[in-house]
């Protein structure tokens, strides 16, 4: 009887072990999201100071600036929750980036005003900021899927409602793609 007791006592223990394991992984990757979010934020919130910069150099290159403003906005837009979408919509807005940013070559002026050039520096940091977000994350979401997937913390996951999270990843070539600039 007391084994039989003692065994319960002991699988009970293990159970909340692993669920409390869940629980820290989850923590993990909620919080992971949340830094690439911020990220992201600085990002865009650096975004119209460069346009202001770059619009009194570069009036006719309209199409440029009024794209990364749009792709901008849309990348605003996606729910916060929803991984793939963002990552897709920040993908398409560091293309556009990119073009502007090449603008510069076209203008030396441009390229020599001291506001554009600690824009540039700013906008290059952020981006590998945003890239060491994006790692974290998906180290953290890959601890979490390892732990929703294998046995035995699988079967406390499907009990609980615990759920494989998406990585945050450029899934499009033409996203991976270096941007061309012509003029």
């Amino acid at each position: 009887m007391y084994v039989i007791l003692g065994l319960i006592v002991l699988a009970a223990l293990y159970a909340v072990f692993i669920y409390n394991g869940l629980v820290r992984a989850r923590q993990m990757a909620e919080e992971a999201w949340s830094g690439i979010d911020v990220q992201l934020k600085r990002r865009t919130d650096l975004i119209p100071n460069l346009i202001e910069t770059v619009k009194g150099y570069a009036a006719h290159e309209k199409t440029t600036l009024e794209e990364v403003v749009a792709l901008r906005n849309k990348a605003q837009s996606v729910p916060t929750g929803d991984v793939a979408g963002r990552a897709q919509a920040e993908g398409l807005l560091g293309q556009a980036l990119g073009r502007l940013l090449a603008l510069a070559e076209a203008y030396p002026d441009l390229k020599a005003n001291e506001n554009f050039r600690d824009l540039q520096t700013s906008l290059e940091t952020m981006e590998s900021e945003i890239q060491m977000a994006r790692r974290y994350y998906n180290g953290a979401a890959r601890d979490l899927n390892v732990k929703v997937e294998s046995f035995p913390s699988n079967l406390v996951a499907g009990q609980f409602g615990f759920q494989k999270r998406e990585y945050f990843e450029i899934t499009n070539e033409a996203d991976r793609a270096v941007p061309t600039v012509k003029f």
